[in-house]
């Protein structure tokens, strides 16, 4: 199963590329991550946010998973619109057990 909670059938190949990726990271937290916040925001993704997207999924799981949790801060060339939207979209859609 790959965990998504929307049809890829009405994306373009990119999209559903990213979709696909970000529920199969190597790691169930970031799947999470990833995975949630593409479920709600892949359709409204400009270009240039898609771009900055897959440069974040370029990153191991574990840096990025330091990052967004806020352990560590991230270099500067990580912090886009992109990333912040990561981030708040997770502050207001929390994971709950």
């Amino acid at each position: 199963m790959s965990g998504t909670s929307i049809s890829s059938a009405d994306l373009d190949p990119r999209r559903r590329k990213i979709l696909f990726r970000c529920w199969h990271r190597g790691t169930k937290e970031m799947d999470l991550v990833f995975g949630r916040f593409v479920d709600a925001e892949i359709a409204d993704l400009s270009d240039a946010q898609l771009a900055d997207f897959e440069v974040l999924m370029d990153y191991p799981d574990r840096d990025l998973f330091s990052w967004i949790s806020g352990e560590v801060v991230p270099p500067e060339e990580v912090l886009s619109d992109v990333y912040a939207r990561i981030i708040a979209f997770h502050k207001t859609n929390p994971l709950r057990n």
